[in-house]
């Protein structure tokens, strides 16, 4: 994996980073998960091929994008909102929430009916708790302002002298499966990405704001939504794919059979991929 270019520009709340694609009129907006950033692209090799321009812009905490400028999802999400006025763009097929990006995407989608059209959650944080009380009191100590840089470089180091340990430390996470069972799964080439997603991963100030209680919007959601999930989940448990199902009227509810939360890795993905562009009306590239 290679960061990809981005930009700053300063909107009424504050500064904010993001990752513009142009492609075609139609544009998919992603908000990425935790410890990522808008030079990160994941999951997005499904809506390049059909031929949207990408928007990513970075949470608030994360990359470039101070924790002042939104803060909260639904201040983020009015805050994406300017941004496309100020790029120029009026036409969001659908808004993308991954893992802790989940919130923002329903708030997006419940705050600004009128530009996005469709909604995707994948392996997406709801409005359940989450994460445990265990996890969340190490995230506060390892992801703070003040610890976050020291974790990552020590992440780093691991990763460079002992790569398959690290892999099995970072699966026994993700995933509800043994991790060796999962590394199993992985090809060569999953295992490199992966590898190199871990070692330029950062949390900033956002994984900690990530942790905060927020509103749950996802009663006031009206667009078509698809909600893609594993039972493998180990980051975030299935249970919050269920609670959205339940909680957004008239939303379908796909289940992967990947054995982690990285479900773009799974052997079932392509079917989840044609299952994305048959709910965005689009039919497979050529």
């Amino acid at each position: 994996m290679t960061e990809r270019p981005t930009s700053v520009v300063r909107v009424s709340a504050g500064q904010v980073e993001y990752r513009l694609e142009r492609r075609g009129d139609a544009a998919v907006i992603v908000f990425h998960g935790g410890h990522m950033r808008a030079g990160l692209a994941l999951g997005e090799e499904v809506f390049a091929d059909l031929g949207y321009t990408v928007l990513a812009p970075s949470r608030p905490g994360y990359g470039r994008t101070p924790v002042q400028t939104g803060v909260t999802p639904s201040g983020f999400a009015d805050v994406t909102r300017e941004l496309c006025s100020q790029l120029g763009i009026h036409d969001v097929a659908a808004v993308v929430g991954i893992s802790g990006g989940g919130r923002t995407a329903v708030a997006m989608a419940a705050r600004h009916p009128e530009l996005a059209r469709r909604l995707i959650l994948e392996s997406a944080v709801g409005s359940l708790p989450w994460p445990d009380r265990r996890l969340r009191r190490g995230a506060r100590i390892a992801y703070n302002a003040v610890t976050e840089k020291a974790t990552w470089r020590i992440v780093r180091a691991l990763l460079s002298v002992a790569p398959t340990t690290m892999l099995l430390t970072f699966l026994r996470s993700l995933s509800t499966e043994p991790p060796d069972v999962v590394l199993a799964s992985l090809t060569d080439q999953d295992r490199s990405f992966l590898l190199s997603l871990f070692s330029r991963m950062r949390s900033g100030h956002g994984f900690v704001n990530d942790l905060r209680a927020m509103p749950d919007l996802t009663a006031d959601v009206r667009q078509p939504t698809l909600i893609i999930a594993t039972r493998n989940d180990g980051a975030v448990p299935f249970a919050h794919a269920e609670s959205l199902a339940a909680a957004i009227r008239g939303s379908e509810l796909v289940v992967s059979d990947a054995e982690s939360h990285v479900i773009w890795l799974s052997r079932d993905y392509p079917a989840i991929a044609e299952r994305i562009r048959t709910f965005l009306g689009k039919s497979s590239p050529r």
